[in-house]
């Protein structure tokens, strides 16, 4: 079985996400932005999951594209929760640099999945 990085990742990046979550509503009795934080972190494995069973090479960029907004957003919450002392710097550093992590990966793999399809498009044109 083939170990796909960027799914196990973004599943064990949404596992924190949703720890921290709880962790936010039980002990920082914080329950907005923690919820839009839970809505965007857990997306971005959705998102990488549907990727994998895509209809076509232009779906799965598309599904990548959403999980690339995801994780920028999720990247967006946690700095807004470290900039209204919800999460200090120790509770925040570790998991915004997993989340910018996993925003680079999902943006190399769309870089190269749309150069790929672009190669594919221009050697049918010259076929």
């Amino acid at each position: 079985m083939k170990n796909n990085v960027v799914k196990n990742k973004s599943f064990d990046f949404a596992i924190r996400i949703v720890k921290l979550n709880q962790y936010l509503n039980n002990n920082r009795k914080e329950f907005t932005l923690s919820k839009q934080l839970l809505r965007s972190g857990t997306s971005v494995g959705a998102m990488i999951r549907e990727a994998e069973h895509a209809e076509s090479k232009s779906d799965f960029i598309h599904k990548f594209a959403i999980a690339q907004k995801e994780a920028n957003e999720t990247v967006y919450w946690l700095e807004l929760l470290k900039a209204t002392d919800y999460l200090n710097e120790k509770e925040f550093d570790n998991i915004h640099r997993d989340a910018i992590a996993i925003l680079k990966l999902i943006t190399s793999i769309l870089k190269t999945s749309k150069n790929q399809l672009v190669a594919k498009q221009t050697q049918k044109i010259n076929n």
